[in-house]
């Protein structure tokens, strides 16, 4: 004789399959950066890949459904590259990178956080140009990429960020003009003093321009 589930058993069982899928993908986005940097003061000794919940390792918060919502690593001494696996943590609101050695390039798949309210890398060795995709970051409301060694213009695309509160890309060495529409309307020029090719500000419809990164 057949013996039949109920209904809400198996919808608790699927639900406990989806999040434990999801943390496995978590889990292998933040192991990736692991693998990718030097940890010199072990900060990331409790990051165990073969714990299926990265949400009990040290500096990542979640939410109630298991889905890492934080990353808290400014000023851990740690040095290598970002890794794209990052873009893969869908619920992150605050990436906390400040402060470290991190080289290479921003990975343009940090645009798909689309719940992304707090990017600071600010304070690294960061390289290559800001990438366009972070202007998909809607309900992004920090961008703090000052001091680094950032290169090129800066993406006009970003000033239609419509919750952008604080943007810093003072002291790189980014070139062009600086646009002064949109989100960026309320900015002062603190916000990108200190890169020697950077000409001044860029009045809307002045000159069209190419987002493209430029030496």
């Amino acid at each position: 004789m057949a013996t039949f589930l109920p209904l809400s058993f198996m919808l608790l069982h699927l639900l406990q399959i989806s999040i434990s899928a999801y943390a496995n993908t978590e889990g292998d986005a933040l192991y990736a950066l692991r693998r990718a940097v030097k940890d010199p003061t072990n900060v990331l000794q409790s990051w165990d890949p073969t714990l299926v919940d990265p949400c009990t390792w040290f500096h990542v918060t979640c939410d109630s459904e298991n889905r890492v919502t934080r990353l808290d690593l400014g000023n851990a001494k740690l040095s290598g590259n970002l890794v794209p696996e990052l873009g893969k943590l869908e619920r992150l609101e605050y990436l906390e990178l400040y402060m470290n050695n991190f080289v290479g390039t921003i990975p343009s798949e940090l645009g798909r956080l689309k719940n992304l309210i707090s990017l600071d890398l600010f304070h690294n060795n960061l390289t290559g140009f800001i990438p366009p995709s972070l202007s998909k970051l809607s309900r992004l409301r920090f961008m703090r990429l000052n001091g680094n060694r950032l290169t090129g213009r800066i993406p006009r695309d970003l000033t239609k960020l419509p919750n952008l509160k604080i943007f810093d890309v003072s002291s790189n060495d980014l070139c062009g003009t600086f646009p002064t529409w949109g989100s960026f309307s309320k900015l002062t020029e603190e916000s990108f003093k200190n890169n020697p090719r950077l000409e001044g500000p860029e009045l809307m419809g002045s000159v069209r321009y190419d987002d493209s990164d430029g030496n």
